[in-house]
């Protein structure tokens, strides 16, 4: 196969969330020289971009993002310490974690796949997270966004304490702080006082992107 076949392939095998194809691929792709981040920005994000505005437009569903989102995920298994040792860029650091009192992690993990599938490097503290690790693992990763999930509405509460803990802990102004889950809305997201929501996987993406943007636009120095 050509590079530009495998790269043709990936697009296609990831689109229909054919995981054990983009595995081959991925493998044959790097077998005939071709360069990890080519793989990544030439066919596995633009793939992943399609999935998301399938979504949007109706024409996919959850499970089909799921799956090529596992797709990707597989391939980027592989592709992730050749792309550290390359120096390719991450578009930032995307902290994530469902909120003390919740064990619901679907949602959680689909935006986790469709986050490091756009290029961020992604640090997932898993279920049940309070306040305190929060605050730990802000100091520890310092990362551009926190996401907050909560999938209870009575664990909801969790982004105010949470909100606050940061304040406390005088980091609130060091990250953006984002928030989602099934019970959420822009309203409560506003209410809280988060920086941003989204109401599904590939809408986070890109409220993340544009939030980071922002925030590197109002720091750079004029000139």
């Amino acid at each position: 196969m050509t590079p530009d076949e495998i790269l043709t392939g990936l697009y296609d095998e990831t689109l229909v969330g054919n995981a054990p194809r983009v595995l081959e691929l991925t493998h044959a792709g790097l077998a005939t020289g071709l360069p990890p981040e080519r793989m990544l920005y030439d066919a596995l994000i633009p793939s992943l971009e399609e999935v998301g505005a399938r979504f949007e437009r109706g024409d996919f569903f959850v499970p089909e993002m799921l799956i090529a989102g596992k797709a990707m995920a597989g391939a980027l298994e592989v592709l992730r310490p050749l792309l550290a040792e390359t120096g390719a860029a991450s578009v930032g650091t995307f902290l994530m974690g469902t909120v003390k009192g919740d064990v619901h992690d679907i949602g959680k993990n689909l935006v986790n796949i469709m986050l490091e599938g756009a290029g961020f490097h992604v640090i997932d503290l898993g279920v049940q997270v309070g306040p305190e690790k929060f605050v730990a693992a802000i100091r520890e990763h310092r990362p551009d966004v926190v996401g907050f999930s909560a999938f209870l509405t009575t664990t909801m509460p969790m982004f105010k304490a949470n909100i606050n803990a940061l304040t406390k802990a005088g980091l609130r102004d060091q990250v953006i702080v984002m928030v989602g889950g099934a019970p959420v809305t822009q309203e409560y997201a506003d209410a809280v006082g988060a920086d941003g929501y989204a109401a599904d996987a590939s809408a986070a993406v890109k409220r993340a992107k544009e939030l980071i943007q922002r925030r590197r636009a109002y720091a750079a120095p004029p000139g």
